[in-house]
C-alpha cells in the first residue's frame, strides 16, 4: 500500500494520511445533511408531495455518491481530493429545474445520468480539456462567483433573514424570529471558527448551532443517533427509468448547465489542491485525465443512486494543510462516508435555520474569485458582472450563464477582439440565444 500511494516519495505516511483524510471529512460532511434538504426543497411550504425528493433516500445516495467518488479519486487518480455532490449544482437541480421549471426530479436525474456520460466520453476523447480552455477565465471565475452569491441568497432565505417583500420584492425580515436567531447565530459561529481556522468549521457550527436549538426546544430532540439505513428505493434508478423524457431544447441547456458548472468545479479544484500540495509538474497536472474519469464516474453513480451532479470539493484542501500527499488520505474520506450512512436519525435536527448559515459561508468561500477578474476592461467586466448579479435576481443559475455568454461575445466584438473568441463561445452564443426564444 506505501508503495503503490509513493508515501516514500511524497514523504509521508499513514498517520498524516488518516489525519488529512479525517480532517478533509469533517470539513465537508456538511453535504449529508445540506444536500438533502436542498433536493427536497424542504425550505419551500406548500408544494406538491411529488415534487420533493425523498430526504432519507437523497442522504443514503449522497453518501454513496461521495463514498464513491473519493475511492476512486484515491486508488486511480491517487489524489488527496474528495467528491461528494456539489453546493451550488444542487441549488440550481432543485430550485430551478425543479421549482421554476418544473421538470420532474427524476427526468432531472437523467439530465444529471446523461451529463456524466458525456463527462466520460469528454474525457476520454480528450475534448473535455479542450472545452474548458475555450471558455475564457474571466468567465470561469464569473461562473463561480455566481453561484457563490447565489446560494448565499438562498441560505439568507432558509434562515428567514431576507424575505419576499411586495413592495421592493425583498426585503429585511423578522429578526426577533426564534428559528431566524438561531440562524443567526450559526452564522456568526461559523465565521468565528472559519476566522480562527479551525478546520471542519462549517461542520462543527452546524453541530453546535443544532444542539442549541435542541436546548431551545426549536428543534426535536431526535430518539436516537445511530439508526438503520434509510431505504434508498424512492430515488434508485429513477434516472435510468426516465431517459425518454431528455429529449426537448429545455433539458438540453439543463444538461449543457450541469456539465458546464461540473467543468469548472472539477478542473478548478484539482489545480487548487495539486497546487496546494506541491503535486504540480511543469504547471501541468500529472494523471489529470484519472481524476477527470473518477469525477465523472462518480456522477454517473449519484445519478443512479439518486442525487445531483458529484464533483471534487475544494475543503479537500484542508486536508492538504493537514498533511494528506496521497489518494490513501482520499480512501479514508470515502470509507468514512459509508460509515456515517448509520447516523441517518440525525436527519432530522439538521433545520433549514441549521443549515443556512453553511450556505453563507460557502458562498463566501465561492465569491473569492472576483478578485481575479480584470474589471478595468469594460468588454469583460459587462459579461462577467452580468453573470454573477443575474443568477441572484432571476433565481437561476442558467439564465445567469446564458447572459454572461451572450454579451461575452458581443462586447469583444465590438472592442475589436473578435479574433480572440474561441469558435466553441459562439456555438454557446447561439446555444443561449436559442435558449431564451424558445424556453425562457
Amino acid at each position: 500500500m506505501k508503495k503503490y500511494f509513493q508515501f516514500e516519495e511524497l514523504g509521508t505516511n499513514y498517520r498524516r494520511e488518516f489525519i488529512g483524510g479525517l480532517t478533509t471529512f469533517l470539513s465537508m460532511a456538511y453535504i449529508l445533511f445540506v444536500n438533502p434538504l436542498t433536493l427536497s426543497l424542504s425550505a419551500v411550504p406548500d408544494l406538491p408531495a411529488e415534487m420533493r425528493m425523498d430526504q432519507g433516500a437523497v442522504f443514503v445516495a449522497t453518501a454513496i455518491a461521495a463514498a464513491v467518488g473519493s475511492l476512486l479519486m484515491g486508488f486511480i487518480a491517487k489524489y488527496p481530493i474528495a467528491l461528494a455532490p456539489g453546493m451550488g449544482i444542487n441549488a440550481f437541480f432543485s430550485f430551478t429545474v425543479i421549482l421554476t421549471m418544473g421538470i420532474p426530479w427524476q427526468t432531472a436525474l437523467s439530465g444529471t445520468l446523461v451529463s456524466g456520460i458525456v463527462f466520460i466520453l469528454l474525457t476520454l476523447s480528450g475534448l473535455r480539456e479542450k472545452i474548458i480552455n475555450s471558455i475564457p477565465t474571466e468567465l470561469k471565475y464569473a461562473v463561480g462567483a455566481g453561484i457563490g452569491v447565489y446560494i448565499t441568497f438562498i441560505g439568507f432565505q432558509n434562515a428567514g433573514i431576507i424575505v419576499n417583500n411586495d413592495a421592493t420584492l425583498v426585503g429585511l425580515g423578522d429578526l426577533s424570529k426564534p428559528t431566524t436567531l438561531l440562524a443567526i447565530f450559526g452564522v456568526v459561529l461559523t465565521v468565528i471558527l472559519m476566522v480562527r481556522g479551525v478546520k471542519g468549521g462549517i461542520f462543527y457550527s452546524m453541530i453546535i448551532t443544532a444542539i442549541v436549538g435542541m436546548i431551545f426546544k426549536l428543534i426535536n430532540v431526535p430518539t436516537q443517533i445511530v439508526g438503520s439505513i434509510p431505504s434508498i428505493e424512492p430515488t434508485f434508478g429513477q434516472a435510468l427509468m426516465n431517459l425518454d423524457q431528455i429529449f426537448t431544447i429545455e433539458m438540453l441547456v439543463v444538461i449543457i448547465t450541469f456539465l458546464f458548472v461540473d467543468f469548472f468545479d472539477t478542473a478548478g479544484t484539482l489545480v487548487a489542491v495539486a497546487n496546494q500540495a506541491g503535486l504540480m509538474k511543469e504547471n501541468k497536472l500529472p494523471r489529470a485525465g484519472k481524476a477527470l474519469f473518477a469525477d465523472a464516474a462518480a456522477t454517473v453513480v449519484g445519478a443512479i443512486v439518486g442525487t445531483s451532479t458529484t464533483t471534487s470539493y475544494i475543503e479537500s484542501s484542508a486536508g492538504v494543510a493537514a498533511g494528506a500527499r496521497t489518494g490513501f488520505a482520499s480512501v479514508v474520506t470515502g470509507g468514512l462516508f459509508l460509515l456515517a450512512l448509520f447516523f441517518s436519525p440525525l436527519l432530522g435536527v439538521i433545520t433549514p435555520a441549521v443549515t443556512a448559515p453553511a450556505l453563507i459561508i460557502v458562498g463566501v468561500l465561492m465569491v473569492s474569485s472576483l478578485g481575479k477578474i480584470d474589471w478595468e476592461r469594460f468588454e469583460i467586466a459587462v459579461p462577467a458582472f452580468l453573470t454573477i448579479i443575474v443568477m441572484p435576481l432571476s433565481y437561476s443559475i442558467a439564465t445567469g450563464i446564458a447572459i454572461g455568454f451572450i454579451f461575452y461575445p458581443i462586447t469583444m466584438a465590438l472592442k475589436g477582439r473578435a479574433k480572440e473568441i474561441h469558435p466553441i463561445m459562439y456555438g454557446l452564443f447561439v446555444i443561449f440565444i436559442l435558449y431564451f426564444i424558445f424556453i425562457v
